[in-house]
């Protein structure tokens, strides 16, 4: 149900589609994937050991 409210919320024929289909909810969920992916890629970038050079 509370997909379908805020698919509804959406502009147009479009926003309808998407709230009967359900459609924009795997679109929301890979966005958070990738977004959570990149995350943790930088959080273990910042974590790899330095080189020093003299």
């Amino acid at each position: 149900m509370y997909g379908r409210v805020i698919g509804a919320g959406t502009t147009g024929a479009g926003g309808a589609t998407l709230a009967a289909t359900g459609l924009w909810m795997n679109s929301m969920a890979l966005v958070v994937a990738a977004t959570t992916l990149v995350a943790a890629g930088v959080a273990l970038f910042k974590l790899a050991p330095r080189s020093r050079r003299m």
